[in-house]
């Protein structure tokens, strides 16, 4: 057994406008969350293709053990605290399945999204079985309702109630915005419909765990997307090409500066440190750097280290990266 539900989010913008505002959010969200030791593990970015559907695939290791309470850490093996999310992205559809090494096939969280440019009026999009269909919750998310949103998350520049695009001249979305897209054939809609499938086998958990993990997942779709529509003006003229310099550029800086980050935390109170850097890049983590071919640098302090190129980012940036 496990629970499925159905997360409905309208958005005033096209289905080829998210595309490129959620790749430029995701990118965004990597770049502002990069940190050291435990993090997000980058193994594979590369195209595919299979039974005639072509996209983007990515391999992700999240490493969490930093981000639990202590006494877990000590009870639970190491591998408890390695998950692994594979996503194929093949838009307007899109899935990612998250598992764990402990649990194996009793743990999983499965995303499938299909961007319509509807207002979130079509039933089963997913094509379920009528006897699984009809145990899905179906859960609307209004990104322009204060009331989705927790004091702790809120933030006034990512209200869509408040904000008006300079680009577009959309916004603010009232009360009842849905309802007006209706009669403005002028104006883009779309919904993604997000298909989440948790399954947790543990005796005496599993209900209350998967609810927990269903509440996070409503609330990482609900914040993601009101800041991803505030933020428009910022991507709404970008163009693919542009998108995937930017996740180039992204993905350098992240290297660099978690190589920086290593070298500092094992660094000794008088040995030289090396660091390996980029080709025409410079880290802003650190004060003292020169350029290089993947070669060396010496600064203050820190043994020797050969920067891995395998590129980490913060556990805090996983709940932005799952939109997908």
């Amino acid at each position: 057994m496990s629970l499925i539900k159905e997360y409905r989010v309208i958005l005033p913008c096209s289905v080829e406008e998210y595309q490129v505002g959620q790749l430029f959010s995701v990118a965004e969200a990597s770049k502002n969350e990069t940190g050291g030791g435990d993090g997000i593990q980058v193994l594979k970015n590369e195209p595919y293709e299979k039974d005639g559907e072509k996209g983007q695939f990515t391999h992700k290791v999240y490493h969490i053990k930093s981000k639990v309470p202590a006494f877990l850490r000590v009870l639970a093996p190491e591998n408890a605290f390695i998950f692994h999310e594979k996503a194929w992205n093949a838009y307007p559809y899109c899935k990612t399945v998250v598992t764990n090494e402990f649990m194996e096939d009793d743990f999983f969280i499965n995303i499938e999204t299909w961007h319509k440019p509807d207002l979130g009026t079509q039933e089963n999009v997913h094509k379920l079985d009528s006897a699984t269909w009809k145990k899905v919750v179906v859960v609307p998310i209004d990104i322009a309702d204060r009331s989705q949103v927790s004091a702790a998350d809120y933030k006034p520049e990512e209200d869509p109630a408040h904000f008006k695009s300079v680009k577009t001249g959309r916004g603010p979305l009232g009360p009842s915005w849905t309802k007006e897209l209706l009669s403005k054939s002028d104006c883009p809609r779309m919904c993604a419909y997000k298909l989440v499938t948790v399954k947790f086998k543990w005796w005496g958990l599993q209900t209350k765990v998967e609810n927990l993990i269903h509440e996070q997942e409503r609330r990482i779709f609900t914040n993601f997307h009101r800041q991803l529509f505030c933020t428009i003006d910022r991507w709404v003229e970008l163009t693919m090409d542009d998108i995937r310099k930017m996740e180039a550029e992204t993905q350098k800086e992240l290297e660099l500066n978690q190589s920086c980050r290593r070298a500092r935390l094992q660094r000794g109170p008088r040995e030289p440190e090396e660091v390996a850097v980029a080709e025409g890049t410079t880290c802003s983590a650190c004060p003292s750097i020169a350029q290089t071919n993947w070669g060396t640098v010496k600064a203050e302090g820190g043994p020797s280290l050969r920067g891995a190129r395998s590129t980490l980012i913060s556990p805090t940036a996983l709940g932005r990266l799952w939109p997908h």
